[in-house]
């Protein structure tokens, strides 16, 4: 917003250097600490050093610093755009106009709408790996924040200029697939779920589980199933391929009810083979090495690297029986995705914590190979969603807590508070209300913690509409929407023209036009730090400091120009509250 400003400001610096025969300065700007003011500002210690060595001198940097930077402010006077420059300690501090800054901040939300925030285009393309159900489970709780998170990533990635491919690794194939497939063939053939997928495939699992623990001798059915399977045997295959896209088809119903969505979809049944065969080329270079049949093929990283003190251990990548393991599909499928988008800049997993050093393994083991993507692919580690009681997640009791049921239960409460709160909406308004409240009191739980910090989902926090959830974002969106409603502004040709702010700013408009300005940035810090909880933080704040205001400035009774004033101040917070909650892939509903 102020690049003209700080180009202009940069300019004049190197004029006062070549008028003194000073070097050239290296100049990096970073925002003062918001304390009613607003500025920005740079040290001249690098400077005062480069000057210093190129003399051969022999002085104090710091004393040197202090006087660049008093020299430097009365050679730049008051420069336009500021309404202060002063030297502090070897620092330039350059203070905005407040009334030029409130002005240029929120005439640049409503211009860009919701693209405020947005980076310019990078042309660098990231994929996002995340959710990676396994096909023929439920899909329950535990599933939950991967999904989340990694939509969440994607959409913030996108926002802060990265082309974004969206990946899902749904699990098909593998023990419990065969299980699974054991238990329909001998106990439910022909049958066909009619509703609730996830759960009716998620009860036949459970049951399978049951049913060998209580039969241990019918394990042997198995392994003979997963021999023909192993043959391709065309029965089985064609049931595979029948049952899994039921499993599909209730995921997808699933993605739909929370926003997600996929540009590719990769199966671990399609690099189980290629897997195996690169098992085969790292055992011909000397990386793996091969105990079978009385042991697996193995990777023994740290004897490779040289390494005294154990870290990478030993990656198991194929059974002594040559069936393949998560990490031969692994290699595989980081090998697939660079084959088919050679371009990626970076590879992100977005799996839980538990697995990082299977990761670490992998990564260093394709490294080792000689693959020079290697390094561009990148864990994005989260832990767990517990229950209170610290429940935790896990298909094979059949014990879960489904997605679907947690779903319709925030929409369920959600609906209860909305006829409590607005009673005259009607019955489709409700629902669509109901939806978008429960969807967000889901997700918000996910993405207000760090990635590494375990969730323990709480329906009184979730669904809280004064503290840090998110019905109180979305809230906030609402009264906006009601004081731009009543003032008659449906559209932002409908607000007054953009106007100085030449009256006084209470100090719950100026804190309010501080987060405003804020957000761009915190977008860039989502995207390079690959946390969502800036986003979270933010959209929280804003709706806090647009409650302030809402409760300490009146906007449609009071005189001009303030009304004018507050009123694009009112319709800048809404879009800025929107365009964060839709990074969180939250609706920002228009009524509640």
């Amino acid at each position: 917003m102020f690049e003209a400003e700080q180009k202009q400001v940069n300019q004049r610096i190197l004029a006062f250097c070549r008028e003194r025969g000073l070097p050239e300065p290296r100049l990096s700007w970073g925002w003062i600490p918001f304390d009613g003011h607003w500025g920005i500002s740079t040290s001249l210690f690098q400077l005062a050093a480069q000057e210093i060595r190129a003399a051969g001198l022999k002085a104090n940097v710091q004393e040197r610093a202090t006087e660049l930077a008093e020299q430097i402010a009365a050679f730049l006077g008051t420069p336009e755009g500021f309404e202060r420059v002063e030297a502090v300690r070897g620092y330039l501090n350059l203070y905005f106009s407040t009334a030029t800054y409130a002005q240029r901040v929120i005439d640049a939300v409503l211009e860009q709408g919701i693209n405020f925030g947005r980076g310019e285009r990078l042309h660098e393309r990231v994929m996002v790996e995340f959710s990676q159900p396994n096909t023929h489970k439920a899909f329950h709780v535990g599933h939950l924040r991967s999904a989340i998170l990694g939509d969440t990533l994607c959409r913030i990635l996108e926002f802060a200029g990265y082309d974004v491919v969206r990946a899902n690794y749904p699990g098909d194939i593998g023990l419990h697939v065969i299980k699974w497939l054991w238990n329909y063939m001998k106990y439910h053939a022909g049958e066909r779920p009619e509703k609730d997928i996830t759960r009716w495939m998620g009860d036949m699992y459970a049951e399978a589980v049951r049913r060998l623990e209580e039969n241990p001798e019918l394990e042997a059915e198995v392994r003979a199933l997963y021999a023909r399977w192993d043959q391709r045997d065309p029965e089985v295959v064609r049931l595979w391929q029948e049952t899994r896209q039921w499993s599909l088809d209730g995921f997808d119903e699933m993605y739909r009810q929370l926003d997600i969505r996929f540009d590719v979809y990769y199966f671990n049944s399609m690099v189980e083979h290629p897997g195996k065969e690169m098992v085969d080329e790292l055992i011909a270079k000397g990386i793996a090495q091969d105990e079978r049949p009385n042991g697996p093929v193995i990777v023994k990283i740290d004897e490779l690297l040289g390494l005294k003190q154990e870290k990478y251990r030993v990656l198991v990548v194929l059974r002594s029986d040559n069936t393949a393991l998560y990490a031969t599909e692994d290699l595989a499928l980081a090998k697939k995705k660079f084959t088919d988008y050679p371009d990626l800049v970076r590879s992100y997993y977005v799996v839980d914590v538990r697995q990082s050093l299977h990761f670490q393994q992998v990564f260093k083991t394709l490294e080792l190979a000689g693959y020079e993507w290697a390094t561009r692919c990148q864990h994005v580690p989260y832990e767990i969603v517990t229950l209170p009681g610290n429940v935790v997640m896990a298909s094979r009791e059949g014990t879960v807590v489904l997605l679907e049921n947690l779903i319709r239960e925030a929409i369920q409460r959600a609906l209860q508070v909305v006829e409590e709160k607005n009673p005259e909406l009607s019955a489709d308004q409700k629902m669509e209300v109901a939806r978008a409240v429960g969807i967000g009191a889901i997700k918000y739980p996910m993405l207000a913690r760090e990635n590494a910090k375990i969730v323990t989902f709480d329906w009184q926090a979730a669904l809280d509409f004064n503290g840090q959830a998110a019905p109180y974002i979305q809230y906030a969106h609402v009264r906006a929407n009601s004081i731009l409603r009543k003032a008659g502004v449906a559209k932002v040709e409908d607000l007054p023209a953009p106007m100085p702010y030449r009256y006084s700013l209470a100090q719950a408009e100026i804190q309010l036009i501080d987060l405003l300005s804020r957000f761009p940035r915190e977008v860039q810090r989502a995207a390079a730090e690959l946390k969502p909880l800036h986003i979270a933080n933010i959209a929280y704040d804003l709706a806090r400091a647009f409650t302030d205001f809402y409760n300490e400035c009146p906007v449609l009774s009071v005189e001009e120009p303030v009304r004018s004033g507050r009123l694009r101040l009112v319709a800048a917070s809404r879009q800025v509250i929107a365009n964060a909650l839709q990074l969180l892939g939250i609706t920002a509903p228009e009524v509640m």
